[in-house]
């Protein structure tokens, strides 16, 4: 069941796990919602607690104004898990939520001095890593073709016209979200990062994903997994494992 962490419309809590000390943030992909995370708090819910933000613009939220910069969707973030930050934080990020978790993590150094424990970085790019994409230039078609192309998208509502066209605003925002953001150095983190990438992911290749480590000082790992943008669905047990492994201690 999902509820409201504090009755803030930016978080979802699926699962309550009282006794862990740790919290695992999910930051979904462009287009994507909090429930895609539902099977990780599944997974997870006897050892961590998990949470996973909802942008505006989907699912319950979808009457709400979309955000179009990610420097928009990491202030409204940071706000809202700002009461979260009295304890340990690692955060998940999948695609251009890979790219939100940095930045919300770089507000956490320059506002805090702190850091979440983990940073995982999934089917991204580092943020230093510029691509020049122009998919939120295209037109419904446009883009509707991309969501096929990457199938990250459920074939039955990729079916139903009046469904796709009430989602298509907010993923058209988080496309120009995602291609209009320009990395800006600042604070370097000093929290451990963990990229996943897949082998064929067109959005990113292995070496961009390696860049990672040039934005941390506390230490970086690869793993890689076969399939495309969205493996996670073709490996989840495994990225389950990953994440467990590396949070276990710290949530006892």
């Amino acid at each position: 069941m999902s509820n409201h962490a504090d009755d803030n419309p930016w978080i979802r809590r699926f699962h309550h796990t009282a006794d862990s000390r740790l919290t695992l943030v999910c930051f979904p992909h462009a287009g994507g919602a909090a429930s895609f995370f539902y099977p990780v708090s599944d997974a997870l819910q006897s050892t961590l607690q998990v949470v996973a933000l909802q942008y505006p613009g989907r699912q319950d939220r979808r009457h709400e104004r979309p955000l179009t910069t990610i420097a928009e969707l990491a202030d409204e973030s940071f706000t809202a898990l700002r009461p979260l930050m009295d304890r340990p934080l690692a955060f998940f990020g999948h695609s251009m939520g890979a790219t939100l978790a940095f930045e919300v993590a770089v507000r956490m150094k320059r506002e805090l001095a702190g850091a979440p424990v983990t940073l995982f970085a999934s089917s991204r790019r580092a943020p230093s890593r510029h691509r020049v994409e122009t998919v939120h230039q295209r037109d419904d078609e446009g883009i509707v073709a991309e969501l096929k192309n990457l199938s990250g998208t459920d074939s039955r509502l990729m079916g139903d016209e009046e469904l796709l066209r009430m989602i298509l605003p907010a993923i058209r925002s988080d496309y120009t979200a995602a291609e209009t953001y320009r990395y800006h150095p600042g604070p370097t983190l000093d929290c451990p990062i963990v990229a996943l990438v897949s082998d064929s992911d067109p959005k990113v290749t292995v070496d961009e994903a390696r860049s990672w480590a040039d934005h941390t000082t506390g230490g970086f790992e690869l793993h890689q997994f076969s399939g495309g943008h969205f493996y996670l669905a073709q490996h989840q047990r495994a990225v389950i494992n990953l994440i467990s492994d590396q949070l276990l201690s710290l949530a006892l």
